[in-house]
């Protein structure tokens, strides 16, 4: 049933998710960024998620809220109330002042029925705060089960969630330097694989095809490259720059 989902949800193209939005030309992970990526044309948005301290989904990068607004501190340690008190756009520019840090429910009711969203949930231990439940909740709340692919670096992250939530997709991203976690997935059933795009060459390709994963790469803004990688059969690319890629593939 999953295949078939994320075979509905393909049908046979490469798709063009917007990384963090079309975070090129607007604040990273936020409803901006995820708006600009539908006008640009892309098919999807990929977003990253933690748990706040009262148990709210929202959409941060990384584990503190430093790099991205005007405030300081570790998102999973505070309130959604705190969060939003944050400017999460001026930091880029200040024509976005003003922007707040978004929840996933906010994002799809924005986007969610315009895009598919690849939900990549952000955790770094063995144990869970409950983001895979706070997620996996969400996800049926507006009914998006079969709009989205939940994925993270991981392994224990995709174990939970997929315990809580069988009925939608998850992907198992992948850069050179965590590998030796790739043992533990042997026993996580899983659809997709998500590797850094330098990972990708015929080779891989063939074992994913015989392996039955879907391919979606990430961080792919090179033109060329992208037009490599749609020609060895990649399912997704994730980019910076939607406008950019979409071009050089409908000249693919």
């Amino acid at each position: 049933m999953l295949q078939q989902s994320l075979q509905n949800m393909y049908q046979g193209r490469t798709l063009v998710f917007g990384h963090r939005g079309a975070m090129a030309y607007a604040p990273m992970n936020t409803i901006p960024a995820f708006e600009l990526a539908f006008e640009q044309g892309a098919h999807g948005i990929e977003l990253d998620v933690h748990r706040s301290k009262d148990g709210y989904p929202v959409i941060v990068h990384d584990f503190t809220v430093d790099a991205t607004s005007d405030g300081s501190g570790t998102v999973t340690e505070m309130t959604l109330a705190q969060l939003k008190e944050l400017d999460a756009g001026s930091w880029f520019d200040e024509k976005f002042r003003g922007t707040r840090i978004a929840t996933l429910d906010e994002v799809f009711e924005a986007v969610g029925q315009k895009l598919f969203v690849n939900v990549e949930i952000k955790s770094m231990t063995a144990e869970t705060d409950g983001v895979e439940q706070v997620v996996a909740d969400c996800i049926v709340r507006h009914m998006m089960q079969t709009r989205v692919i939940v994925s993270s670096f991981n392994p224990y992250t995709l174990k939970h969630f997929r315990k809580i939530a069988p009925d939608v997709p998850i992907g198992y991203l992948l850069e050179p330097e965590l590998q030796k976690t790739q043992i533990l997935m042997t026993k996580i059933d899983h659809e997709a694989r998500h590797p850094y795009h330098n990972m990708i060459d015929e080779k891989y390709m063939a074992w994913a095809q015989d392996e039955g994963y879907f391919v979606n790469t990430w961080t792919v803004n090179d033109p060329e490259r992208a037009k490599a990688l749609h020609a060895l059969g990649v399912h997704g690319i994730i980019t910076n720059n939607p406008d950019t890629i979409l071009e050089a593939l409908q000249n693919a």
